[in-house]
């Protein structure tokens, strides 16, 4: 059953730029990204369920996750898209153009192909359920208990974008963490739906990342057909590693398929 996705909104005219965050991510995680973007145009980023501020449900199915954002445009009546995912997000806007190519103007996938991956987050679960039951007073606190299992200082930080402060003091997440590692199985799967997207699509992959390597191009392109693949001297997590070549990467594109 859909849920009431939490979603950011800058406002404009045009085809709004709809981007949507990976596994552990939020809208959040794009602020720099959308000061530049909405100048030019309207971007709108969405927090998946059981991540940043939407509710907490079962089910992380990929169908089930672009049946939510579908629900999220039909209630601000955006009849048509530019899609951007990265990671989990873009499995989650490739099985949305699966689902309703008719609504996606152009796709924008941010490394990660269309396939199912092994499993590498038990060290981050681990991390996170640290936290859980540490209860950190503040960010010093819990740095330290999430580097009793994670040791790469930047996936510390970027995990920690999920506390908040509570009125009774000290942090908690406010991932759905149960129900995301019920359901881990499927978010590693592949995108849900058949078919291919014929429509105009940017593959953005990082030159030292494992998510998008050659050997996997032509499984790709089986589901994206029109892909264009662009390489950035970066890892998994382009965006922010190369955060002005990934934008520019993403304004060429939508200037060339302006609908």
């Amino acid at each position: 059953m859909p849920v009431e996705l939490n979603y950011q909104d800058t406002g404009g005219e045009g085809v709004p730029l709809v981007v949507i965050h990976g596994l552990f991510g939020s809208a959040d995680n794009w602020r720099s990204h959308v000061k530049a973007w909405q100048e030019t145009l309207r971007v709108v980023t969405v927090d998946l369920r059981n991540h940043g501020r939407s509710p907490h449900a079962e089910g992380m199915g990929y169908d089930t996750m672009a049946e939510d954002v579908i629900q999220l445009l039909d209630r601000l009546a955006i009849p048509r898209v530019h899609l951007l995912g990265h990671s989990m997000g873009g499995k989650v806007v490739i099985t949305l153009a699966r689902l309703a190519p008719a609504r996606v103007a152009s796709l924008i996938v941010g490394d990660i192909a269309p396939l199912a991956y092994g499993h590498d987050h038990d060290t981050v679960f681990a991390g996170l359920r640290r936290l859980e039951d540490g209860r950190p007073a503040n960010r010093h606190e819990a740095d330290a208990l999430l580097g009793e299992h994670v040791k790469e200082r930047a996936v510390r930080l970027f995990l920690a974008t999920n506390l908040e402060r509570v009125e009774q003091g000290g942090l908690k997440l406010r991932l759905g963490l149960d129900e995301i590692q019920d359901d881990y199985e499927t978010i590693m799967g592949p995108p849900a739906g058949e078919g291919t997207f014929p429509g105009p699509t940017l593959v953005l992959r990082g030159a030292h990342s494992h998510y998008v390597t050659d050997e996997m191009l032509p499984a790709l392109r089986e589901v994206l057909p029109e892909a264009e693949v662009v390489t950035l001297d970066a890892g998994h997590w382009l965006h922010a590693e190369q955060p002005e070549a990934f934008r520019e990467s993403v304004e060429v594109f939508l200037a060339r398929h302006a609908a």
